[in-house]
């Protein structure tokens, strides 16, 4: 009974951070729109830096769960 526990709740595990990284797939359609405000702003200084902080808040949530997930090696 207690192995089948197990094997379920890491089942449901798997499952749930497939579902997460699945769900952060959208960061990389948001990224579009970021990465065509700086171009519209001319490539500025500012518009650069803030392109760079979106980009990279995305590429965190997306690449965070993945890593955390093999760390744990669910994955």
């Amino acid at each position: 009974m207690r192995e089948r526990l197990s094997v379920a709740t890491k089942l449901l595990v798997k499952a749930g951070l497939a579902l997460f990284v699945a769900n952060e797939v959208r960061g990389f359609v948001l990224a579009a729109p970021v990465l065509y405000a700086m171009y519209e702003a001319g490539g500025t200084a500012m518009a650069i830096w803030l392109g760079f902080c979106s980009l990279a808040g995305i590429a965190l949530t997306v690449v965070g769960p993945i890593f955390v997930a093999r760390k744990l090696k669910l994955v």
